[in-house]
């Protein structure tokens, strides 16, 4: 490759990085955009209307590059989204849902920053084999390989955050569980101890418990909020433990004996898998301890007799 192709990958690579910087910038630019908007049309103390705000003086003040670039990330977005089919981008809005909603991420967005991604992992392979002489064989698999790479790194990302907050979740559902059985059986009502729950829990899954008790309080059916719940959240255990309070809902069956099941459960479950992890840590052990302690220890243990050994020898020749 010449070295006009050098020059075009570095500039590309820089291209790439400043757009996913400027996206970013933009990101959290637009949470207090419309926030500004709407102050702006309050009326003031007063009673006087506050001054109309241009949108186009408003959209000027913004930077060169959240006016120039990002609308290009958008086009991306939009070009993804035609190209992929519609079961993966509901995939990834249900995804997004689970990871909780992040502020400023929705699915076209992911869509470009994986566009992005791959067209960096490409550019990126280029600039590479500029510095290293491959085959032509091992050339298309680290072009394939880096754009592949780049490609799947918003994924990556996304399903990261997936899995740290079912953690979150699940390791904070059983205190949970149990300051709820316990203020349903001292006399509160179920959203009343929901909202003891809100207030003294803090984490993930007191933010889920108070936007359900939201949905109730706008009218929705307590099942209907206990399915939003699950839905949102995509944890097993969460989700019998909903489950049971939608049955609970419909037959009539006493909210506290539900709830003092459902805590015990969680307890045996919550035993049974720290047994389980207790059981694979011998498993887990040996290779580091075949790789990094035995040898140590066959050289400080076998190390002076095999040098006496070796002496030994040497005297009696």
């Amino acid at each position: 490759m010449s070295s006009v192709w050098l020059f075009l990958a570095i500039g590309s690579l820089f291209l790439a990085i400043v757009l996913i910087g400027i996206a970013i910038e933009q990101t959290m630019a637009e949470k207090h955009r419309a926030v500004r908007l709407l102050e702006s049309q309050v009326t003031t103390a007063g009673g006087q209307a506050a001054p109309r705000v241009d949108l186009r003086e408003e959209e000027l003040k913004e930077n060169f590059g959240s006016r120039v670039f990002v609308p290009i990330v958008a086009r991306a977005g939009r070009v993804a989204r035609r190209v992929t089919p519609l079961d993966a981008r509901d995939r990834l809005e249900r995804k997004l849902l689970v990871a909780g909603s992040p502020a400023g991420w929705d699915a076209e967005r992911v869509l470009a920053f994986k566009i992005i991604g791959a067209v960096a992992g490409f550019i990126a392979a280029l600039l590479l084999l500029q510095l290293v002489d491959l085959s032509s064989f091992l050339q298309i698999v680290v072009i394939a390989l880096l754009t592949f790479v780049g490609f799947v790194a918003p994924d990556s990302i996304l399903n990261n955050r997936v899995e740290d907050r079912k953690k979150e979740i699940l390791r904070t559902l059983s205190d949970t569980l149990d300051l709820l059985t316990i203020s349903v059986e001292a006399g509160l009502s179920l959203n009343a101890a929901i909202a003891q729950v809100v207030r003294n829990v803090p984490g993930v899954l007191s933010s889920e418990f108070a936007r359900m008790l939201q949905e109730i309080q706008l009218g929705v059916p307590r099942s209907e909020a206990f399915r939003h719940l699950a839905e949102r959240t995509d944890v097993e255990e969460l989700n019998s433990f909903a489950l049971a309070m939608i049955q609970a809902d419909i037959f009539g069956v006493s909210i506290a004996s539900v709830l003092r099941t459902q805590a015990a459960q969680l307890r045996i479950k919550r035993r049974q898998a720290i047994e389980a992890k207790a059981q694979q840590t011998p498993v887990k052990i040996v290779f580091p301890l075949v790789l990094c302690v035995l040898p140590a220890l066959f050289v400080v243990i076998v190390g002076p007799g095999a040098i006496q050994i070796f002496n030994s020898f040497i005297n009696l020749k």
